[in-house]
């Protein structure tokens, strides 16, 4: 599997290109899933969301939906804006193709970034609303859960996808880099080891308008909390091989999920 990393900027028509040539290169590498980041094809000021916002389907759906079909790949492609008819906000849209080319899975980030850290205010909410529903795909025979970026600091969510039988959770992300450098790799490793499974986290990196940064480093964390995979602060397209077998293992020698006191926690 292929994880992407780009810095995606306020440019839809080049951040789209720019993820199609990744993807290109993530199938010449041999991979048959690959993962975009949160927002990729467009990372800028909010005053643009309406601009930016497309429905599903739409022009962004049925271009990801060709390169899926192209490349004979499963994808997750990241996030972007859905527009809706009759809503003023938008939802902050992942959706999942198989290799001809169909929509599978639709995820709307639940958990929105509204939050002051480091003298930056971020408002996820003024212009996105949060969807409601948790959300797994069959990707190559494989339960997978969706998940995006801030989603992450609440495990709960992930528990409630494990017990749905996910074996692999993917997390597509833009996380700001005053978080990312202290929590970023903790929290993505203790998800994987909570629940005994793959992270697949690709990531934004770089600076982008009105003058914040993401902080990069897409990884890929095993069940045992292992970082088989990370790509640093630069673009490009980071692999790794899943090993089911050994997630079994891990399962079988430390059922940690079959211990749950599902008499005291409700999930």
């Amino acid at each position: 599997m292929a994880l992407i990393q780009m810095n995606s900027r306020d440019d839809k028509a080049a951040n789209l290109a720019r993820a199609e040539t990744l993807l290109d290169e993530a199938r010449v590498r041999g991979a048959e899933l690959a993962i975009l980041p949160e927002l990729f094809p467009y990372l800028g000021p909010r005053r643009r969301h309406p601009e930016v916002a497309e429905p599903i389907p739409g022009p962004t759906s049925e271009r990801l939906g060709e390169l899926a079909r192209r490349h004979r790949l499963w994808l997750v492609a990241g996030s972007y804006l859905e527009a809706v008819p009759g809503q003023e906000r938008f939802f902050n849209t992942s959706l999942a193709f198989d290799p001809v080319g169909a929509i599978v899975a639709r995820y709307r980030k639940l958990h929105l970034f509204d939050v002051d850290v480091a003298w930056q205010a971020y408002r996820e909410s003024a212009t996105v609303t949060p969807g409601r529903d948790v959300v797994t795909a069959e990707l190559a025979g494989v339960t997978v859960g969706l998940t995006i970026c801030y989603d992450l600091r609440f495990p709960e969510l992930y528990r409630r996808l494990a017990l749905r039988g996910a074996r692999l959770i993917t997390v597509p992300s833009a996380f700001a880099l005053e978080t990312g450098k202290d929590h970023w790799e903790v929290l993505l490793r203790a998800r994987a080891i909570e629940q005994q499974v793959f992270i697949l986290a690709a990531a934004q990196v770089g600076t982008h308008a009105p003058g914040r940064a993401c902080y990069g480093h897409a990884m890929v964390v095993d069940p045992w909390g292992a970082v088989l995979a990370d790509a640093g602060d630069r673009e490009g397209v980071v692999t790794a091989e899943l090993d089911l077998a050994y997630q079994e293992t891990v399962r079988k020698g430390l059922p940690a999920l079959q211990h749950l006191r599902h008499d005291l926690f409700a999930i």
